[in-house]
């Protein structure tokens, strides 16, 4: 009978996976880790290679997964699509039963278009456009980050049930991200919140030194809040110019703007603003010991989205071993779904569509001059 698997947290995280009887000597279960591991991007993959890195090691040296142990292969894709297809079939060819990755949502997506057809499962520490899961197009994909749609609804809810707003003004910098956040955040007021009304909308120029021409609209307009959807460099200009004004209209970002870098910039005028971001997952015991694993073995605390790639790959070993060491992908995607698995983002599991259940993100304000995590 499958024995569980079971997570001790320790201060060295140790785990222990239950071995079925045998020799020992089947082959070794086989992981992909596909990313931007060199190029200009490189900060951004490499923490998921450490992450996968340092759990595997910890999973073999406990007896590795159902008594087979877990053989990473590591292939770089620089987050360019005309490189990850390349990546994906390199990986396919080495036999993996799944990847940790890919980082980018462009070079994701063109990995899976090899990895769908192979039955491949993918669980991303990153790739937050929403079509990647919602399109129905890849269904061997997962991810442990939520959504970008995810961040428009939380400020969304957040204004119209915390803040109580019934007016708001929602401006964007035209980008990819900052528009596109923008988007989801009056979408998802217009769907749910009809008792807010969006009295302006607009675009500014990047750069520009002087937003008064469109803080003087959101003046007009009546908005009781403002809604960005852009980075910190012009969120602290527009945020100062509009203090300056005599303006105390509620500012409310996305995680473009939570960064130390806004606060510096714009200073006092930064207090009381709000910004959505990831969840803080510090005073979890998992992510303090995975942190600590980190700086004994790389001798830095860990990068982006190491956490969302150490709980992809706690999540595909439980999956393996729950499926009962088979490298059937249908016994191991229905696994992903139906078991949870501690991590350091909190016990995880994911839905029909593959997005993790138990992350997300949360509403930040600045009090004292740093990012407070809000209760709600």
């Amino acid at each position: 009978m499958r024995k569980a698997i079971v997570f001790v947290v320790a201060l060295s995280l140790v785990a222990s996976f239950a071995m079925a009887s045998g020799s020992g000597e089947e082959a070794p279960i086989k992981i992909g880790v596909g990313g931007a591991h060199s190029g200009d991007l490189a900060s951004y993959g490499l923490p998921t290679v450490n992450a996968a890195e340092l759990v595997v090691e910890m999973v073999n040296a406990e007896g590795g997964v159902l008594g087979r142990q877990i053989e990473l292969v590591v292939e770089d894709d620089q987050c360019k699509p005309e490189v990850a297809t390349n990546t994906a079939a390199k990986l396919v060819g080495e036999g993996v039963v799944a990847v940790i990755g890919h980082i980018c949502s462009g070079a994701t997506r063109a990995a899976l278009g090899i990895y769908t057809g192979e039955e491949v499962i993918v669980i991303s520490p990153s790739a937050t456009n929403p079509p990647l899961t919602q399109s129905g197009e890849f269904p061997t994909f997962f991810r442990t980050i939520a959504p970008d749609d995810a961040q428009g609804q939380l400020q969304a809810q957040f204004v119209a049930e915390e803040l109580g707003l019934t007016s708001v003004a929602v401006l964007h910098d035209g980008g990819d991200y900052g528009k596109g956040l923008a988007d989801f955040a009056q979408i998802a007021l217009e769907a749910n919140y009809p008792g807010v009304e969006v009295v302006l909308y607009e675009g500014v120029t990047v750069g520009a030194v002087d937003y008064s021409a469109i803080i003087n609209r959101v003046a007009e307009s009546g908005a009781e809040g403002v809604i960005w959807g852009g980075y910190h460099p012009e969120a602290s200009k527009l945020v100062g110019q509009m203090r300056s004004q005599g303006m105390d209209t509620l500012f409310v970002s996305g995680d473009g703007v939570k960064d130390q870098s806004f606060i510096d910039v714009a200073g006092a005028d930064s207090e009381g603003v709000y910004a959505t971001g990831p969840r803080d997952t510090s005073a979890n015991p998992m992510d303090k010991a995975a942190t600590e694993a980190h700086l004994a073995k790389y001798g830095e605390t860990p990068g982006p989205f190491f956490m969302n790639g150490y709980a992809g790959t706690l999540a595909i070993l439980n999956a393996i071993e729950a499926a009962g060491g088979d490298d059937d992908p249908a016994a191991i995607m229905a696994a992903l779904r139906s078991e949870n698995v501690d991590t350091p983002l909190g016990s995880i599991s994911f839905d029909e569509r593959g997005d993790a259940i138990g992350v997300g993100f949360a509403v930040f304000q600045v009090q004292n001059g740093q990012y407070v995590q809000l209760d709600n």
